[in-house]
């Protein structure tokens, strides 16, 4: 047992220092700050992790400190210096939107949050999803980004005679690839590893789907014994087979409060640390799960359409797809588990 702790902390601290240095480009120029809590054992094992990568970093427990201090460590920071966030769950400083207002201050942020979700061999998953590659985030994620916004259309196959058809163009590709070349904001919540889309003309989106898995009201994956095929008609999901009592919920939900089920998000998750046959429970974490992912409810804050009003859209809830094929035009960018743009 002990080696294999010790082996999940020297495979944190590679993988955190890979994202500090090769992804968020930070230097002994700046200055770090870590605000971590150690309520669970992945929160302590990647405290450990950014104290061999960050040596010369500043480290304040959030449960042994005021809030007024946590305020004040940010306020001497600069910009382009960089915060570290590793929380349990998730750091309240009243009204403090603590990585939106962080990055107005041109700080760089890596955000880990909600960890109590992910107990036991679920934190050695997490581990290995921080794991930073260039070649293939930078590579195929660029690559993934151009063959979308050039595509005429777009399929996803989930097998069994299950094809959703997104017979439009796509909205211009955004990435979470560890590139921030020409970005406002440096960093976000980790893991990364995706590249988003949806349908220009949403109703152009038709076809059946199969879903494996889905976020649940306490944002948490729920995985159905057998996988819910989706009825998507003029961008509307208008059946579910196959499916359970969650499921039938999660979309009466939906619909009590916009009327009827959108399907938004064409999602590419890139990231290899995750996939069908291995999963964590935080839904915001899965999300970057290598394979297709599409959002369920009126709601995308990156992505304007004239039918909805922001005032309007309340939902945004992710289901995953079994991917046996995706293609852009006539191009199988994905196939046998992995991109291949």
């Amino acid at each position: 047992m002990t080696e294999g702790i010790a082996y999940q902390s020297d495979m944190a601290a590679r993988n955190v220092a890979d994202t500090v240095h090769l992804a968020l480009e930070h230097g002994p120029a700046h200055q770090a700050l870590v605000v971590y809590d150690r309520r669970t054992d992945l929160s302590r094992t990647l405290e450990s992790a950014y104290r061999r990568a960050l040596p010369a970093a500043s480290f304040i427990d959030f449960d042994t400190v005021a809030p007024d201090a946590v305020l004040a460590a940010f306020a001497q920071l600069a910009a382009r210096d960089l915060v570290v966030l590793v929380q349990s769950t998730s750091f309240r400083l009243e009204a403090y939107r603590l990585r939106i207002e962080l990055f107005k201050r041109g700080l760089k942020v890596i955000e880990h949050i909600h960890l109590s979700r992910m107990p036991g061999e679920q934190g050695c998953h997490y581990i290995a999803s921080l794991a930073y590659d260039p070649a293939y985030y930078r590579g195929v994620g660029r690559a993934l980004q151009a063959r979308i916004n050039a595509a005429p259309n777009a399929v996803v196959d989930s097998g069994n005679g299950a094809l959703l058809r997104f017979d439009s163009p796509l909205e211009s590709a955004k990435v979470n690839i560890g590139d921030y070349s020409g970005m406002n904001n440096i960093g976000g919540q980790f893991p990364i590893g995706e590249v988003f889309t949806e349908a220009q003309d949403l109703e152009a989106v038709n076809g059946r789907v199969r879903v494996f898995v889905f976020g649940d009201t306490q944002f948490l994956v729920n995985q159905p014994d057998h996988p819910i095929t989706m009825v998507v008609e003029r961008g509307r999901v208008t059946g579910a087979i196959d499916s359970t009592p969650a499921f039938d919920n999660m979309l009466a939900i939906i619909r009590e409060h916009e009327g009827e089920v959108w399907l938004r998000e064409l999602g590419f998750g890139m990231n290899r640390a995750f996939s069908r046959d291995c999963m964590v429970n935080d839904i915001g974490t899965y999300e970057r799960m290598c394979g297709i992912h599409l959002s369920l409810g009126a709601k995308h804050g990156q992505y304007q359409k004239p039918q909805f009003k922001r005032k309007d859209a309340r939902y945004h809830v992710d289901v995953f797809a079994v991917t046996e094929a995706v293609y852009l035009g006539e191009h199988a960018v994905y196939r046998d588990g992995a991109w291949r743009p």
